[in-house]
């Protein structure tokens, strides 16, 4: 929805809003990409809210900050609201195509590039022209699908692959590279024995994805439940014994490491027992997708394998699984506004910057299609940092660090993650998102308004209700509060006990506390306040560090090959790759060291001196 907005009507080649693997949306880590991209009023989020079957929050034994928003989707109806969705959508022409190559003009000369897109050549040989291409192909770029020893051309089964793109982005000289990933095989529904399993059910209530989604479209007791299983000895033979029959595994081209194939799992933890959730993908759907299952055996040989699993001994294979290789470009050719450093308003998102998953896919999505659209009105980009958001994270990982395996989201990954949590992401982007990049609707932006103020108020109440221990031990007789407290204890500081929640609260102190109470969400934010309120203080002093040094800008036109800054040739070659716009992401670029750092420093000074200067003179000539 971020191309929807700001910058008049935009014409977009698009697919169909198939999922193309597993038939659901979230997780640890890629729940808060989710609830980000939502906050910025990217889609996916309202219509897994439409969609989903099964809602569950992942990570409740730990605290609120590392939360897993997920869900079981049904893959018909999220492909029917989704079309739906962009359909309806204003401001924008849908065509439906595949693009073979692009056109380009000569570079504008304020901005590095050695050209400038200006459309899009489709299949058919019709023409697009355009002020910005953004490229999200998946895994399509020279795609081949591999089963057993056979392999075709394809970037997922049944559709073909895309050949010509890959040809033109080489030719322009983009680094690429080659990555791999599977998908499990389908199983008919009414083949498995789910008695014998365990089951998980959902969530009830369900938590929503989205900020705007006051409850699920399905009522909570209809919510499909999933089932786990677990591989055996015999699984681990069948696919030792047959690994001369699986070219897929024996390539070199590397693999998801942390949603690697039922082959890769064998064979790097051998002697032990793998588990399996079998997921609906629908509420009419008659095909189960086995979790954890991802493997390119030859199809009769899937067949005996599921044989050796509980609950599957009587399965019947729908569709093999299959191993898919595709083309991804270097991700540090891009900059943080996802804009190539090579072509000028070409952006790149997904997998072709070498991630994997529809979260972290989404999260490059909206933001390309938020710096597409500024870039075409002369506008500063809107760049997310990583002490704002995952998405900044995740951006900041893929231009500075590269990957050379496919990209997957965890919580471990950034740094402040008890201030980036699911629950506050709109109070940290859905004003910026508004006021900056006008990606963000008024409904969105008054609602984010009114619970921030909400919040605010909410905050201030609770700190002004003050009390010594032994009267709130009188108030709240059930809460262990130490005897030996002398001090005087807050509203807000009894909320940080557990089993302590506002309505309790408001119960012990109705005035001013019950009217924070009546809203569920408003509650349980306030609760989540109190928890990490502490921690937030410790860790706002780290955040400004960063911030610091991502305000040092670095000039977008330095020729890093060839600078004079007493910088090796390896340090100057990385930062070439890269372009980092910053001194902060220089600094995480792996090689630069603390030395590099100042001596860049050193001569980014001079160099700004030494431009100013030059432009001085050239406008004193200019008068005489």
């Amino acid at each position: 929805s971020g191309l929807a907005y700001g910058a008049g009507s935009k014409e977009i080649v698009f697919s169909s809003g198939q999922m193309s693997c597993n038939p659901s949306f979230g997780g640890i880590g890629k729940g808060h990409l989710m609830r980000e991209v939502d906050a910025l009023d990217g889609l996916c989020a309202q219509i897994c809210d439409k969609s989903g079957i099964h809602y569950k929050v992942l990570n409740r034994c730990k605290g609120p900050a590392v939360w897993g928003l997920r869900a079981q989707i049904d893959r018909k109806l999220y492909k029917k609201e989704m079309q739906k969705e962009i359909l309806s959508t204003p401001n924008l022409t849908v065509r439906e195509g595949s693009v073979e190559d692009l056109l380009t003009t000569e570079p504008e000369q304020q901005h590095s590039g050695k050209c400038r897109v200006t459309g899009v050549i489709l299949g058919d040989g019709s023409k697009l022209h355009c002020g910005s291409v953004v490229l999200t192909n998946g895994t399509f770029l020279r795609g081949t699908i591999g089963i057993g020893l056979k392999s075709f051309p394809a970037g997922r089964l049944g559709d073909q692959p895309s050949i010509g793109l890959a040809h033109t982005l080489e030719n322009l000289g983009f680094a690429l590279g080659r990555l791999k990933t599977g998908t499990p095989p389908r199983i008919a529904k009414d083949s498995v024995n789910f008695s014998v399993l365990q089951k998980s059910t959902a969530d009830i209530p369900p938590v929503p994805f989205s900020f705007l989604t006051d409850s699920v479209w399905i009522q909570p007791e209809e919510q499909l439940p999933c089932h786990l299983t677990y591989t055996s000895p015999k699984v681990e033979q069948i696919i030792k014994e047959n690994l001369h029959l699986n070219s897929h595994v024996r390539e070199t081209t590397q693999g998801p490491r942390y949603c690697p194939s039922i082959e890769s799992k064998v064979l790097r933890f051998p002697n032990r027992t793998h588990q399996l959730w079998l997921e609906p993908e629908g509420l009419d759907s008659d095909v189960i997708y086995p979790q954890g299952l991802s493997v390119t055996l030859p199809a009769e040989l899937q067949d005996q394998l599921i044989k050796h699993i509980r609950g599957l001994e009587n399965a019947k294979i729908i569709q093999p699984g299959y191993g898919v290789q595709y083309d991804y470009m270097d991700p540090r050719q891009i900059s943080p506004s996802l804009e190539t450093h090579l072509v000028q308003r070409l952006f790149f998102a997904g997998q072709i910057n070498g991630t994997t998953g529809y979260e972290e896919a989404a999260a490059q999505g909206v933001m390309a299609g938020i710096n597409a659209g500024l870039r075409v009105s002369g506008k500063a980009p809107f760049i997310v940092s990583r002490t704002e958001g995952y998405i900044g994270v995740l951006i900041d990982d893929l231009t500075t660090l590269g990957t050379n395996e496919p990209y997957r989201m965890f919580t471990s990954r950034a740094e402040f993650r008890l201030s980036l949590r699911p629950d506050n992401a709109d109070y940290r982007l859905t004003f910026r998102g508004y006021e900056e990049a006008g990606c963000v609707t008024q409904r969105r932006y008054t609602q984010a308004l009114e619970m921030k103020n909400s919040l605010d108020e909410g905050l201030a109440a609770l700190k002004s209700v003050q009390f010594s221990a032994t009267k709130w031990m009188q108030r709240l007789p059930t809460v262990p509060i130490s005897i030996k407290k002398t001090s005087i204890l807050s509203a807000l500081d009894m909320l940080r006990y557990q089993g302590i929640d506002m309505e309790k609260l408001a119960q012990a102190i109705p005035d001013p506390l019950l009217k924070f109470s009546k809203c569920k969400e408003l509650a349980e934010r306030l609760k989540i306040e109190a928890i990490y309120e502490l921690c937030m203080a410790s860790q706002q002093h780290e955040m400004k560090e960063v911030q610091q040094d991502e305000a040092l800008c670095l000039p977008e036109d330095i020729d890093y090959r060839n600078i004079d800054a007493g910088l090796c040739l390896e340090v100057r070659e990385k930062l070439a790759l890269s372009r980092p716009l910053t001194i902060g992401a220089a600094s995480r670029i792996p090689g630069i060291t603390p030395s590099a750092i100042v001596n860049l420093l050193r001569f980014v000074k001079n160099y700004k001196q030494e431009k100013e200067s030059s432009l001085e003179t050239e406008c004193i000539l200019k008068n005489t």
